[in-house]
């Protein structure tokens, strides 16, 4: 009865199979963010570790660091260093630690992870690289970290592809 098709479709023979088509999505996902000067960034979803939320009082200042450096976060017995992502991309609006929690994107390339706290998460989606556009109007300390942005219906808008690679390679953590 179990290896009966009739059983397990709820079809009887009479019935024509109804055939379901499935959207595909285009492009690859990406998770959406905001940092706090405003902007909005994206990562791809295949160079996320994960993402985390977490009270400030969890994560660990560290004296004598870089002062992008927020702290240590220690994530199921690992510990990651915490940056704050607008401030590392030239934002001079430091990201508030007075709320109840914050979002970090955990980001790794090999042995080395790093957390980025951000504003606040939008979501995921599904992005086309092949509309991507090198970017324009982008200061200088941020050029080396995007691989390009989409531009948003308005037109003023941009959503700008980050490269975490770049970004956990960068020499300004030794500052």
């Amino acid at each position: 009865m179990i290896g009966n098709s009739d059983f397990l479709t709820g079809r009887g023979q009479d019935q024509a199979p109804e055939l379901q088509e499935l959207e595909s999505p285009e492009g690859e996902l990406h998770l959406r963010f905001f940092v706090t000067s405003g902007e909005e960034f994206a990562l791809p979803a295949t160079g996320i570790r994960e993402v985390i939320s977490s009270p400030p009082d969890r994560i660990t200042p560290i004296p004598n660091v870089s002062p992008l450096l927020l702290g240590t976060l220690n994530v199921r017995g690992r510990v990651i260093w915490v940056a704050d992502l607008g401030q590392f991309l030239g934002s001079p609006t430091l990201l508030s630690t007075d709320r109840p929690e914050i979002s970090v994107i955990a980001v790794e390339d090999q042995d080395t992870m790093l957390g980025l706290a951000i504003d606040r998460i939008v979501g995921m989606d599904w992005l086309d690289i092949e509309d991507i556009q090198m970017p324009t109007n982008v200061p200088d300390g941020m050029a080396p970290f995007l691989r390009g942005e989409w531009m948003q219906d308005k037109g003023d808008l941009a959503l700008r592809l980050l490269d975490q690679i770049a970004i956990l390679r960068s020499a300004r953590w030794a500052a």
